[in-house]
């Protein structure tokens, strides 16, 4: 019977002691009804729910908003620009095209390519595959300085016509020049 009487004075106690709004206390927009509130009062809602949070670890915010990594240019070789590139693209989203030779079919395309970012898996480059074209994909990597070691690998593969990075083309080793 004590238990009992324990476990009903633990279940009222957080409901007394909760705090509850009076009409005259709350402010003007928050008497509102939900459906009537401007942007303004969405804002002010979200900077109160935001108000205690802590901040965002560096790895955990959007690209675009974290800091620029400290390049160290005592280290580099001033005269190999590909090396400069990257540096600058270490942690950096990077964008290559990968064109396959001959006139591939759509699966054949898919296939080759597909083989071609398991043997960078396989190296621990990380990079997504996408096709734009029978003959021609986008491999995204998350880590831009990954895409120079990744490009060294598909020049040197038998149906790799060409490698583009920031513009820049790399012919594939076994592609005779076309007149």
């Amino acid at each position: 019977m004590q238990i009992q009487f324990i476990l009903l004075i633990l279940a009222i106690v957080p409901v007394v002691l909760s705090k509850k709004f009076k009409d005259e206390e709350k402010p003007e927009w928050a008497k509102k009804d939900i459906r009537d509130y401007s942007e303004a009062d969405l804002e002010r809602l979200l900077d109160q729910w935001d108000e205690d949070e802590d901040p965002l670890e560096p790895d955990e915010l959007p690209e675009h908003l974290r800091p620029q990594p400290k390049l160290d240019f005592s280290n580099l070789d001033s005269k190999n620009p590909e090396e400069l590139l990257k540096v600058s693209k270490k942690g950096r989203t990077l964008m290559t095209f990968v064109s396959v030779t001959g006139n591939p079919t759509r699966e054949q395309g898919e296939e080759i390519t597909k083989l071609w970012q398991t043997s960078l898996w396989n190296n621990h480059i990380q990079a997504e595959r996408y096709m734009v074209d029978d003959n021609r994909a986008i491999f995204l990597f998350k880590d831009g300085a990954q895409a120079w070691e990744a490009k060294d690998f598909l020049v040197e593969q038998e149906r790799c016509k060409g490698v583009t990075i920031e513009n820049k083309e790399y012919p594939g080793v076994h592609v005779k020049d076309e007149l």
